[in-house]
């Protein structure tokens, strides 16, 4: 019996064969089963091209060389389950990273490809370069990171549901600091964002106009309404994104003037903050910034992350929130260690 890595490479190498008139030879099988993670020379896959002939409807141009392979174009219609290594990785990290975002009927359209990605990947030499890539990347949040808020999957099916058909939303909502539950019947969905282990639904309420965000993890109930949901006239989620909503908008766009010790500024230089971002030499051992950027409480939480290592000088608001913070965190500190 063939082992199970030269059935793998045979199977993939059935799956390589175009049907005739389209034709391909064995040098280019060698090289694309290299590509899957099958290092074979040209001979074997020769071998294997001879063997599989006997048994499967497959045709050889001898005339000139190189030989040339296809299925026979008369030949009974025959297609292959599964997938290839590197598909098998591709759907394997869209299922890590995408999950949140994608709608449920393109995840359960997906389901078995991803059952049969898990399988491959299982089946495949843990030494081989494309199942070793999933050992070798990580996508690190820029803060802290925390552990994603539980969602129940019924209700966030219910919602993604209603986005993808434009349908309004009937929801019993638990509000961050309530005890009983809100009841939002008219919930006009208008889109997804997912910040961290946080996904939240942007959407407009009854007849209002305003866009807001609530968190899914908080929605207790949920039942799509099979009528039309309103559309916020020249919404646009990336624009609503620039506007600061999800740092927790705290005002309007502000021109941000700061000195940054070197240590703590430099990678600005590589990263801007903005479009406009200005970056000088303050001094040998500080450097000035100067951007336009929304006003959020996350450009507070930002700027307070450096402790000592930049000072606010405009605007002045902005200054003076720092520094009574400031002020209060050395108050907290600068006791006998008890609790505050």
């Amino acid at each position: 019996m063939a082992s199970k890595d030269s059935m793998l490479r045979q199977w993939n190498m059935l799956r390589l064969v175009p049907r005739a008139p389209q034709s391909i030879t064995a040098a280019d099988i060698t090289e694309r089963l290299a590509q899957a993670e099958f290092p074979v020379d040209k001979r074997t896959v020769e071998r294997d091209l001879n063997a599989l002939a006997g048994l499967f409807p497959l045709q050889v141009d001898d005339s000139s060389k190189p030989f040339r392979w296809s299925w026979q174009r008369a030949g009974a219609a025959f297609s292959l389950p599964g997938m290839s290594v590197p598909e098998a990785l591709t759907l394997t990290m869209v299922e890590q990273h995408l999950r949140h975002q994608l709608p449920p009927s393109t995840l359960d359209a997906l389901q078995p490809h991803f059952s049969a990605a898990a399988h491959t990947l299982a089946a495949t030499d843990d030494k081989a370069h494309t199942k070793a890539w999933l050992g070798k990347v990580r996508s690190i949040p820029a803060a802290q990171p925390l552990l994603p808020a539980e969602l129940d999957e019924g209700c966030q099916r219910t919602i993604y549901d209603a986005l993808m058909k434009d349908c309004q939303l009937k929801l019993h909502y638990l509000k961050r600091d309530g005890s009983t539950l809100a009841v939002y019947e008219s919930v006009h969905p208008l889109a997804i964002v997912q910040k961290g282990g946080t996904v939240y639904l942007v959407c407009l309420f009854a007849d209002y106009d305003d866009a807001r965000t609530i968190a899914l993890h908080r929605v207790k109930q949920a039942e799509m309404l099979h009528l039309p949901a309103r559309r916020s006239e020249g919404f646009d989620i990336d624009a609503f994104i620039a506007q600061g909503q999800f740092g927790i908008a705290a005002g309007g766009a502000i021109r941000l003037q700061a000195v940054f010790k070197r240590a703590a500024g430099e990678h600005l230089a590589e990263t801007p903050l903005s479009k406009d971002q200005v970056l000088f030499n303050e001094s040998p051992e500080t450097v000035r910034l100067i951007a336009t950027v929304p006003r959020t409480r996350a450009l507070s939480w930002w700027l307070l992350g450096f402790g000592d290592g930049v000072v606010v000088h405009e605007p002045a608001e902005l200054r003076e929130e720092l520094k009574q913070t400031a002020l209060r965190m050395a108050a907290a500190y600068g006791g006998d260690g008890g609790s505050a």
